[in-house]
């Protein structure tokens, strides 16, 4: 599968994992996670970025919780209509780009933000892309977060073992993200394993 066709899968989706999907469950023990995270290490004035921010609904358990910048980024345009319809407040109050990572990300300043994070959305990117992973560290002036599954949560094809299938048209990655960010730089500095997903916390080097 190529990075154009995985990029598709999630452009136009409906139904199961979509935008209004994932809206309709609202907040759960991960946004909660996130929270608790930035809210240990940061001010609720810091500039918070979301990759693969959807309907907004972690972004919107931040703004419940008193924090005022966040920003969002998603490749599935009816994701923002259905913030405005489940979340107006964070619509109207904050900053969206629709897009995929990889054409959002390099318009952003180094250190633009005090903390990026990401639930089940890095896990999808075409390996073809993983260039990202170093623009997503350069944007990070202070803390990252990564909440992905990290393990197959069934059996993956043996001539493809670090690839499983949400559906017949949708990749999972598995990938080390402890590895991946330390070596660009980033400091380890927590781990919270679920059932489903590992959380991990980053803090940038001095």
């Amino acid at each position: 599968m190529n990075p154009d066709t995985v990029r598709d899968t999630w452009t136009n989706r409906t139904g199961e994992y979509s935008p209004a999907y994932y809206a309709h469950y609202g907040p759960n023990e991960t946004s909660a996670l996130v929270r608790d995270t930035l809210r240990e290490h940061l001010g609720r004035d810091a500039a918070v970025l979301e990759l693969g921010c959807g309907s907004g609904r972690h972004l919107h358990h931040l703004a419940a919780d008193g924090f005022g910048n966040l920003s969002g980024v998603d490749i599935n345009c009816e994701a923002f209509d259905t913030m405005r319809e489940t979340y107006p407040d964070l619509a109207a109050e904050g900053t969206f780009h629709c897009g995929a990572i990889e054409d959002v990300i390099e318009g952003f300043d180094d250190g633009r933000f005090d903390a990026v994070y990401s639930v089940e959305t890095l896990q999808h990117l075409h390996p073809d892309v993983e260039w990202v992973f170093e623009e997503i560290a350069r944007i990070t002036d202070d803390l990252l977060v990564t909440a992905e599954i990290e393990k197959p949560v069934r059996e993956s094809s043996p001539s493809d073992p670090d690839v499983n299938y949400v559906d017949d048209d949708t990749p999972l990655y598995y990938r080390d993200w402890s590895r991946v960010f330390t070596s660009l730089g980033l400091a380890e500095v927590d781990v919270v394993r679920g059932d489903r997903d590992t959380t991990r916390t980053f803090r940038v080097s001095d």
